[in-house]
């Protein structure tokens, strides 16, 4: 197994059938691919549409029990991955699954693959999100002393070796930070390339919804944040 994408999903019922048909094409496309949704800890349907839905070739489930935030469902993916090239997207469909499978071409191209970090670059988002990134991008480029940008975007991929230096990994939101800003401090090939960005199939952000939300994002940001400036 070349590749292996580790999706969460946290009480995402309805969006998992649509989710998983496109989790087909993407291991259809690149038969190399293995795709891990990981139920992490959803007390909706989610378990019952899972356990209808599967059958799949290259797609599997895992259940986290208990929901300890949305990196620790990805860390508990990537720990059961097969793949030499690991990463992971979001279950919401605001982006396609089938973005990894270019995302991962790029190993294929790459003249040192285990240096090689790739993240994906949103177009089409609203103005006032792309503020947003702006805003949260030039303080973690300050804090950090590198360049960060757009740093939440999706897929997120890497070599499996990276994977394993990395130092108490956060369990929360925090994750895309860490990886992203690991990557950069160690000197990795930092390569981004095109997603769409579209609207939410079903159901809501967990913290995209109004300003208090947004407000206790960037709070918990910055905190991580300072302590991952005296980590690196």
């Amino acid at each position: 197994m070349k590749n292996s994408l580790v999706i969460p999903c946290f009480n995402e019922a309805a969006s998992l059938p649509e989710l998983l048909v496109r989790c087909k094409r993407v291991v259809a496309e690149s038969p190399a691919t293995e795709v891990i949704l990981v139920d992490n800890g959803s007390t909706d349907d989610s378990p019952a549409v899972l356990a209808g839905l599967f059958g799949a070739s290259g797609v599997r489930a895992i259940r986290v029990e208990e929901n300890r935030g949305y990196g620790h469902g990805i860390l508990e993916g990537l720990r059961t991955a097969h793949g030499e090239r690991l990463g992971w997207t979001h279950a919401d469909l605001q982006t396609d699954p089938r973005d990894a499978v270019a995302g991962f071409a790029l190993f294929d191209h790459a003249p040192c693959p285990e240096r090689l970090f790739v993240k994906g670059r949103r177009y089409g988002r609203p103005l006032g999100d792309v503020a947003f990134t702006v805003g949260m991008s030039l303080f973690e480029s300050a804090l950090l002393r590198q360049p960060m940008w757009d740093i939440n975007a999706q897929p997120t991929l890497f070599h499996r070796s990276f994977f394993e230096r990395w130092p108490a990994p956060p369990s929360d939101f925090a994750l895309d930070l860490f990886a992203y800003g690991i990557a950069a401090r160690q000197g990795l090939d930092v390569q981004r390339f095109p997603v769409a960005f579209g609207e939410r199939a079903h159901g809501s952000s967990h913290w995209n919804v109004d300003f208090p939300s947004k407000l206790k994002f960037i709070r918990r940001t910055v905190t991580f944040s300072l302590e991952l400036r005296h980590r690196l």
